[in-house]
C-alpha cells in the first residue's frame, strides 16, 4: 500500500481532511482557486486561455482545445483534455478522482463532471471516495447534465440536457433523465 495521499485518493481510498498527508492536497486547492480568480476575471484570448488551463492542470493543453469562460474547478491536476475538445461556459470539473476527456468531445454549458463522494455515514461523512470519469471520443454532454463518480461516457454517445448520469453510458447511444436511462441508439 502506498502512503502517498494523491496515489491513495486516485486509487480510491477515502481521504479525510484529518488525514496527516491532507494539508498537500489543500494547498494544491489555494493554488487552483488563484489561478481561476486569474483565469475568470478579465478577458483572455483563446491562446491564454489554454496557457492558463496548462498551468492548472499541470500538462500542455492542445491548441485545439477550446473551453469557454468561465470554468471551474476543485482541484485542477487530474484533468486530462484530447485534441479537439470544446467545453461551454460555467462548466464544473471536480476533478480530484481524475477526468479523462478524449478526442472530440463536447462539453455543453453549466455540466458538472463529480468525481468525489462523501461517506454515507453520518460520523464518517468527511471521509471522501473518489472514482474517475472518462469521457470517450466524440461525446456530447447537453447542457446542465451532471456525471457523477465511476463513470464512463462510451465513444459517440450523447447525454441529453439536464441529465444525471450514475452508470456508463454504452457507445452510440443516447441517454436522457434522473438517473439517466437509455433513450435508443443513435442513427447511422
Amino acid at each position: 500500500m502506498t502512503t502517498d495521499i494523491f496515489m491513495r485518493e486516485l486509487a480510491g481510498e477515502g481521504i479525510s481532511p484529518q488525514d496527516p498527508e491532507y494539508h498537500r492536497i489543500a494547498e494544491i486547492q489555494k493554488q487552483t482557486r488563484r489561478l481561476l480568480v486569474k483565469l475568470n476575471s478579465v478577458f483572455h484570448d483563446e491562446n491564454e486561455t489554454r496557457a492558463i488551463l496548462s498551468e492548472l492542470t499541470g500538462c500542455d493543453i492542445d491548441d485545439s482545445v477550446e473551453v469557454l469562460l468561465p470554468f471551474y474547478t476543485d482541484f485542477g491536476r487530474n484533468i486530462r483534455f484530447g485534441r479537439r475538445v470544446f467545453v461551454n461556459a460555467n462548466a464544473f470539473f471536480m476533478d480530484r478522482g481524475g477526468i479523462v476527456i478524449e478526442e472530440g468531445a463536447f462539453i455543453g454549458p453549466n455540466v458538472s463532471l463529480i468525481t468525489m463522494n462523501h461517506d454515507e455515514r453520518p460520523e464518517k461523512r468527511s471521509i471522501m471516495y473518489s472514482r474517475s470519469i472518462h469521457i470517450c471520443r466524440n461525446v456530447w454532454i447537453g447542457a446542465g447534465a451532471t456525471v457523477l463518480p465511476g463513470v464512463t461516457v462510451g465513444e459517440g454517445a450523447i447525454i441529453a440536457a439536464a441529465a444525471v448520469v450514475t452508470k456508463d453510458v454504452p457507445p452510440m447511444s443516447i441517454v436522457a433523465g434522473n438517473p439517466a436511462k437509455k433513450l435508443r441508439n443513435i442513427h447511422q
